[in-house]
């Protein structure tokens, strides 16, 4: 890991990962065991509400198999799951690539795997969403970049260019003049 142990704490980060609409879309919140930022994931994971039901990341081949990730992980999807298959993609596609997101952070030296350094993934996945592979593969690939993208920080010239080109600037829901 990079710096010192509670430099990581509170710091957050986005990332997409695939092509719609299999694509996904997670927010990353990356937080030290015993910080205030641990206390809110564990109100989250303590709170869940109809259609958001936050999960420990866990993999295994089967349920009495599920070994807990490190760093522990906590997702929690952005939107409803509605229907059987959208909830299903979330908590087996999108939580197998979510954990593998987190371990090639890891692996890259960037996250430690211990009880002390824990991971938050809100994961956006789209409704029509339907091949379990392309979900897996862009949780992955959005949970590293995001998780990344947390630890490493942005460059000072691309916050500046954020607000040098602020009246430039985008988003695919925005459909205003």
């Amino acid at each position: 890991m990079t710096g010192t142990d509670s430099d990581i704490d509170g710091r957050f980060a986005q990332g997409w990962g695939g092509r719609a609409p299999h694509g996904c879309h997670v927010n990353v919140l990356l937080a030290r065991r015993g910080s205030p930022t641990a206390a809110a994931i564990t109100t989250t994971f303590t709170t869940p509400s109809a259609g958001f039901t936050p999960i420990l990341v866990s993999v295994g081949p089967d349920q009495p198999s599920y070994e807990t990730l490190y760093p522990p992980t906590v997702m929690l999807n952005k939107t409803a799951a509605t229907d059987e298959r959208t909830s299903t993609l979330l908590s087996g596609a999108a939580q197998l690539g979510i954990a593998q997101g987190v371990l090639d952070t890891v692996e890259a030296g960037l996250l430690t795997a211990d009880q002390d350094t824990l991971v938050f993934v809100a994961v956006w996945l789209d409704p029509a969403a339907t091949e379990e592979q392309a979900v897996r593969l862009a949780s992955r690939e959005a949970t590293a970049a995001a998780a990344g993208e947390a630890v490493r920080g942005r460059t000072a010239a691309a916050a500046n260019a954020l607000v040098r080109n602020r009246e430039e600037l985008s988003h695919p829901f925005y459909t205003g003049g």
